[in-house]
């Protein structure tokens, strides 16, 4: 495993400041949703069915929500709480204030219907009816979406825990405009990405996997390794699917071939930054504006 535990509150906002300070103003084209369950310590005992455990965390703690940039594979958001639409409100406006504020993505998530309110309330503009009669009080003000705004649904049916069809759900904009937006990549409307990053953080992430024995006690340790999660990907592990061609081939002075390929992070992906961190580097790194002691 990645990591088992993280007790140093203060490490976790280190990281958590040194995240905030370089996801900023980010440019991207597509994002992609999802929600991660947790597993209950009874489910693996057999004490529960997983079907019981999921309508027991429906209303409870722990979700784990992500949004990643499936080009640049950038996590912009990581959010732990309930499933809710107070928490996918707030996962998107965590996305929508590090984003640039020209940036119009497409999103793309599950068939959850908190997302909707949450992205048409940050993406959305009032717009003022114009009379149909002249009698009569004025009609009111309503919030519709912005002209740009593209959202699409994977909507997954399953049968005994097993998928039987997918159904492509266009919420706001067009079927066109948003395989336009898909096209550039070769891509079709999925989450695959965004699941692949739920393996990924059940790998590295010791409190939610699903065979061991450090399963999620409480949010504030969750939250903690979380924090951890989300610099290690987006700064400190290279990509295979992310390495990009050197101009010349580079020596290793030994008796291997020449490097031909240079290492490379989602955030050197997303241009935030241009080398690959360690997480020496990130927890010693003096986020500005580093706070002074005061005098005596």
């Amino acid at each position: 495993m990645f990591v088992t535990t993280v007790n140093c509150r203060a490490t976790a906002e280190q990281l958590q400041a040194f995240t905030r300070y370089f996801l900023c103003d980010v440019h991207v084209t597509q994002l992609q949703l999802d929600e991660l369950y947790a597993i209950l310590r009874g489910v693996r005992d057999g004490q529960i069915s997983e079907a019981q455990a999921l309508r027991l965390l429906e209303p409870a703690r722990p979700w784990v929500w992500t949004a990643i940039d499936p080009v640049s594979k950038l996590l912009l958001a990581i959010e732990v709480g309930p499933r809710t639409v107070e928490v996918a409100q707030r996962v998107v406006h965590q996305v929508a204030q590090r984003l640039a504020s020209t940036c119009m993505p497409l999103w793309l998530s599950d068939g959850f219907t908190g997302y909707l309110p949450a992205i048409l309330g940050h993406f959305g503009v009032w717009h003022q009816p114009e009379r149909t009669r002249a009698q009569g009080p004025a009609p009111k003000p309503c919030w519709l979406p912005l002209p740009g705004l593209l959202y699409a649904q994977v909507v997954k049916q399953y049968r005994r825990k097993r998928i039987v069809g997918v159904k492509h759900r266009v919420v706001f904009g067009t079927m066109g405009a948003i395989a336009q937006v898909l096209s550039v990549c070769g891509w079709t409307i999925n989450t695959a990405f965004v699941e692949r990053l739920n393996l990924d953080i059940r790998q590295r992430v010791a409190a939610i996997g699903r065979r061991v024995n450090t399963l999620c006690q409480n949010e504030d340790g969750l939250q903690h390794q979380q924090a951890l999660f989300h610099v290690y990907h987006n700064f400190v592990l290279p990509h295979a699917s992310l390495r990009q061609p050197v101009p010349v081939p580079e020596s290793t002075y030994g008796t291997g071939s020449a490097k031909v390929w240079r290492p490379c992070t989602p955030a050197m992906a997303a241009g935030v930054t241009d080398h690959v961190w360690t997480l020496q580097e990130v927890l010693l790194y003096r986020v500005p504006p580093w706070p002074q002691p005061q005098a005596l």
